[in-house]
């Protein structure tokens, strides 16, 4: 059973930065990819950043904007977030999974919610204008 505990989400201005974390119960990262998403009321979860070994994708309204980073060391997921824009208000979520890819291109395997298994409670981004 993975465990994951996302932090880090707060209220900014737009244009502002936050960094999100996502502390993982022991040596998740050799076996698992993760994934980064977010969702608001009322529309679909939606793949933000993903990450596993020997690829890192992003979702095309994140991309050049945000950046997932694994720290092995710590066990810890970061996504780094930069020029935060009021459309990107969301709850987000890490997950993780270690199922092989059965169907699509990696962009659409790994940036989809149905891949992975395993997620945290999430945590609350709020961009005002």
């Amino acid at each position: 059973q993975v465990q994951l505990v996302e932090s880090g989400g707060d209220s900014v201005e737009s244009g502002g930065s936050l960094n999100l974390s996502c502390a993982t119960s022991g040596d998740v990262f050799s076996s698992y990819y993760m994934g980064w998403f977010r969702q608001v009321p009322g529309k679909e979860r939606e793949g933000v950043a993903t990450i596993g070994n020997g690829f890192t994708l992003y979702g095309d309204s994140v991309r050049g904007r945000f950046t997932a980073v694994r720290d092995s060391a710590k066990n810890i997921l970061y996504l780094r977030m930069t020029n935060l824009k009021p459309g990107d208000t969301a709850m987000y979520y890490c997950a993780a999974d270690n199922r092989a890819r059965t169907h699509g291109s990696l962009r659409t395997y790994y940036l989809s919610p149905a891949a992975y298994t395993f997620w945290g409670q999430g945590t609350q981004v709020t961009v005002s204008s």
